[in-house]
């Protein structure tokens, strides 16, 4: 790995947004809280965490997915749960979630949204474009996604399918990459009820679709995002997301963003790039959060890296992570995070219980 130091690398007190800055090494099941001195103020265990992702809701639970006891992670189909956790590490809700992966949200009506993988019919899988020939699962078959919303009693309110509900043919795979899933979505952003942004890493596309008709509403691609992650809409209404920048062609050295877009007009209205760009590089995983003093809070997914920035690009906090552990995709150790989130100390998620 990436030579470096670890642990808190930059404060300044003065710039920095004050808060608790969650995050879990991928491949491992702990769950850390930070202070902003980077020591551990709280942690939960998740066993079989499934992807080193998980958030607190805002009565202080923490909500995460995991696997179940018998599946295997390299199992994409296999059974997984969504949990919350109380402040003190005990389960107090789960549903069964088959194939869920990357990312899940808590809604306002109470109930819980998660992607998931099913197999495409035979039918559905001649219908997608691009990828490398010959790639497919087994040589036969290919996973779509599907969104999959359950009640608090674990019962499906609503679903999505991608093998119905897109017109597959309008969303071709990168031409780089493998055949073995259909669009790959890593990120699913609730639009206050009304539908769900949706972040799809194999085509480079982020896409809208309505919750009552089921149809993709909006979709933008673009080469250079190169399978980004962590799509959201801000408050201002504009895109925010981690363009990863992997497989691009025509730039030179590969190198990430984090790019603030009009989704409307498509002017990419803020962009920040390492200095020189291919010093911020995370080909996969990674995250990016706008914070309430216009600060962003980013994670270079793949060196364990959790950093601030202002406006401007200028780093006022850095962190990265210490823990290793083994990361099964090609083998060796490993201080990867899927994503960060930091909450403010006022804020309901921490309600009191923990102290700058």
């Amino acid at each position: 790995m990436r030579l470096q130091n670890t642990g808190l690398l930059i404060h300044d007190e003065e710039r920095a947004t004050q808060g608790f800055t969650l995050f879990s090494p991928l491949m491992q099941d702990q769950v850390y809280l930070l202070n902003m001195k980077g020591d551990v103020v709280h942690e939960w265990t998740v066993n079989g965490n499934a992807y080193g992702y998980a958030y607190l809701l805002p009565n202080g639970n923490l909500l995460a997915s995991a696997l179940a006891p018998d599946a295997k992670r390299e199992d994409r189909e296999g059974m997984r749960y969504i949990l919350e956790w109380d402040w003190n590490g005990r389960i107090i809700w789960q549903c069964e979630a088959p194939g869920q992966h990357h990312d899940f949200v808590r809604l306002a009506n109470g109930n819980t949204s998660f992607l998931g993988f099913e197999r495409l019919s035979k039918r559905a899988a001649g219908r997608v474009r691009g990828g490398l020939k010959g790639t497919e699962i087994d040589g036969e078959y290919i996973l779509g996604d599907y969104i999959r919303e359950v009640t608090p009693r674990g019962e499906v309110d609503w679903e999505w399918r991608s093998e119905i509900n897109m017109e597959i043919e309008k969303f071709p795979l990168h031409d780089f990459t493998s055949r073995e899933e259909f669009s790959h979505a890593n990120s699913i952003f609730d639009l206050n009820g009304s539908g769900y942004l949706i972040s799809s890493r194999r085509s480079s596309i982020l896409f809208m679709i309505d919750r009552e008709t089921k149809h993709v509403t909006w979709s933008r691609h673009e080469e250079h995002w190169g399978g980004q992650h962590d799509a959201q809409i801000l408050e201002n209404g504009n895109l925010l997301f981690f363009a990863n920048g992997f497989k691009t062609q025509g730039v030179g050295l590969p190198y990430s963003q984090v790019i603030e877009m009009n989704w409307k007009t498509g002017e990419e209205v803020w962009t920040y790039r390492g200095d020189p760009p291919w010093t911020f590089n995370s080909p996969h995983i990674s995250g990016c959060q706008r914070l309430a003093s216009g600060n962003t809070l980013i994670c270079e997914g793949l060196w364990g890296r959790i950093f601030e920035i202002t406006p401007k690009g200028e780093i006022v906090w850095e962190y990265i992570s210490p823990y290793e552990g083994w990361i099964s995709r090609g083998g060796g150790n490993g201080n990867w995070i899927f994503r960060a989130l930091r909450y403010m100390p006022n804020s309901p998620q921490i309600g009191g219980r923990l102290s700058l």
